[in-house]
């Protein structure tokens, strides 16, 4: 009996938080700043070196919640046989319960000019390496006979491949992708974790209501494969292509309602969130807060001189 609590408890505080879908890929509210990490097809279409950086404390009040950093960057290069090229790079942490995973991902992007906009076709390649807090089993250990529970620091690895399309104008985007291609597995002695194919879809656009107000909204689509959808719906309003205000409704097991502001400077942007929980976990937490900087810079292209000898003068 004191073997079956003990595997009981190991399964509420570390199998359940690793089992939850949104947790295996990193979870933001911004998403609509925050797409490399899901999509390849769109490094390099911003035309500059852009890098975002986001923290994400979820559901606080909750011991042992998700807290999350991610950390992207992506640049075009030119080609001369297509569009260019552009190529993207993501980190993350993230932290639930007693497991802690470090992400990274490379992307590669092909840039095509077609119509008014580009079309991206990415690749992505990267690593999950996640992690036990051994510590915390110390109360459920008595003697270490129990060769299931952990003794000592545990980790685990695997590869995580992924690919992507995204076409962009200056008003529109639209993309479809797919991570974890090869759902890897993450052994841990006796336990594994399975690492979930995820969908993305995602699109947004921008309409110019007058001479200083845009409305941009946007939709953001996860589908795990198996049974778990989460669907963004989002509207921002910039003012002056300065400020901007807006709402997102997500859909999903835990229904949220959030509420968005942000800064934009020359190239630097700073955004925060605040999601307020729909359902009667809403009593348990006073909600998940998210903060955003971004900055963007072109790199000026070197101009060669030009002589050209005047007709007039042979």
């Amino acid at each position: 009996m004191v073997g079956f609590i003990k595997r009981f408890i190991i399964v509420i505080f570390v199998v359940t938080p690793m089992l939850g879908v949104a947790q295996q890929e990193p979870q933001f509210s911004q998403n609509m700043f925050n797409i490399l990490p899901v999509n390849p097809g769109i490094a390099g279409m911003n035309d500059a070196i852009c890098a975002n950086i986001l923290y994400r404390n979820q559901w606080t009040g909750f011991v042992g919640a998700p807290k999350t950093g991610l950390l992207n960057i992506d640049a075009p290069i030119k080609f001369p046989l297509f569009g260019g090229l552009g190529v993207g790079i993501t980190l993350w942490n993230d932290k639930i319960g007693l497991a802690e995973t470090f992400g990274a991902k490379l992307a590669l992007s092909f840039r095509f000019n077609v119509g008014p906009g580009q079309l991206g076709v990415g690749l992505q390649a990267g690593f999950l390496n996640q992690s036990l807090d051994v510590d915390k089993f110390n109360p459920f250990v008595s003697d270490g006979s129990d060769e299931s529970i952990p003794t000592t620091g545990d980790n685990a690895s695997a590869g995580t491949f992924g690919i992507g399309v995204m076409y962009k104008t200056d008003m529109f985007y639209a993309g479809v992708s797919s991570t974890q291609l090869t759902e890897s597995t993450l052994k841990y002695g006796g336990m594994e974790y399975n690492l979930k194919r995820h969908i993305y879809v995602t699109a947004g656009l921008a309409k110019r209501l007058n001479s200083t107000l845009e409305i941009k909204p946007s939709i953001w689509y996860n589908y795990d494969g198996a049974i778990a959808h989460q669907i963004d719906l989002n509207v921002l309003l910039m003012y002056n292509n300065q400020f901007w205000g807006g709402v997102s409704y997500r859909i999903v097991d835990v229904d949220a309602l959030v509420p968005m502001i942000g800064i934009q400077w020359n190239n630097l942007k700073i955004g925060y969130s605040y999601d307020i929980m729909l359902q009667k976990l809403r009593g348990f937490s006073t909600g998940t807060h998210e903060i955003l900087i971004g900055y963007c810079f072109k790199v000026a292209e070197k101009v060669t001189a030009q002589r050209y000898r005047n007709v007039r003068f042979l």
